[in-house]
């Protein structure tokens, strides 16, 4: 694929990409690179993107507000910032895999987008979801197109293994768009407070042309350049809803599904 470059219209198809071509990724406000988040080449192809961009911010999925306050300049480096951020107790993959993306820019301000963990207790509804954002722009209390709706209640029961109750999963996709709202907020915040572009760094789901993150601005922020880049482990297929993505070899993992007793 050599069309970098050329600046890819969110509507427009997207297209396959290599390793190498992380070098030379398109022009944006905001580039979003997603992930598998336990796979190890997916934080090495991000942290590559990220040397070669030098954003000016970078926003991570994996951080509160007041866990990204506490890296500075001296600790970025520092073996010990796993600890201080409190990365293990948040169920997050090895910190190892992802301070090197800090590192890759080494002056870029840092952005914690995720949501208290305390935020979501007692909360079972979409209606309660929606009120801890409720910035109007971002459509969080406007329901879906009912299709839409079917289809992302269809990718949580099947990213749950099938095992999550019915009547819960219009709440795991209230809570899935609360983030991809948060998200896209806290790059807008970034982009505004640094001048851009502003690298996200946040699971491939999130990085989704039709439902993530890049939905999300087009409803706050219109006129944002967003490159959403997916980064999996098999083919999508033409019709991937990413600007670009990129196919990896699998990492080794148990059987996702046996916590839920439905694993082969």
């Amino acid at each position: 694929m050599k069309v970098f470059g050329i600046w890819l219209l969110l509507a427009a198809p997207g297209a396959a990409m290599e390793v190498s071509d992380l070098s030379a990724l398109p022009a944006a406000d905001v580039v979003l690179l997603g992930e598998i988040h336990d796979n190890p080449a997916h934080h090495r192809n991000q942290a590559a993107a990220v040397a070669a961009l030098q954003p000016n911010a970078l926003v991570f999925e994996m951080l509160t507000p007041q866990q990204a306050s506490r890296i500075t300049p001296v600790n970025r480096a520092d073996p010990g910032l796993g600890a201080v951020l409190g990365w293990d107790a948040a169920g997050w993959p090895d910190f190892a895999m992802y301070q090197p993306i800090l590192t890759a820019a080494p002056e870029a301000s840092v952005y914690g987008a995720a949501l208290d963990p305390d935020a979501l207790k007692g909360r079972r509804d979409a209606a309660s979801v929606a009120a801890l954002f409720p910035d109007p722009a971002y459509g969080l209390a406007q329901p879906l197109d009912p299709a839409d709706q079917a289809a992302r209640e269809a990718d949580q029961a099947a990213a749950h293994c099938d095992a999550l109750p019915p009547d819960l999963l219009p709440y795991m996709v209230a809570v899935q768009r609360l983030r991809d709202a948060r998200f896209a907020a806290t790059a807008v915040q970034a982009l505004q407070e640094t001048g851009g572009p502003v690298v996200v760094i946040t699971g491939s789901g999130h990085t989704r042309r039709d439902q993530g993150i890049p939905a999300a601005l087009a409803l706050a922020a219109p006129s944002v350049r967003v490159l959403a880049v997916g980064q999996l482990e098999a083919d999508p297929g033409p019709d991937a809803p990413y600007d670009l993505w990129l196919v990896t070899d699998p990492t080794p993992r148990p059987d996702p599904c046996a916590a839920f007793g439905t694993g082969n």
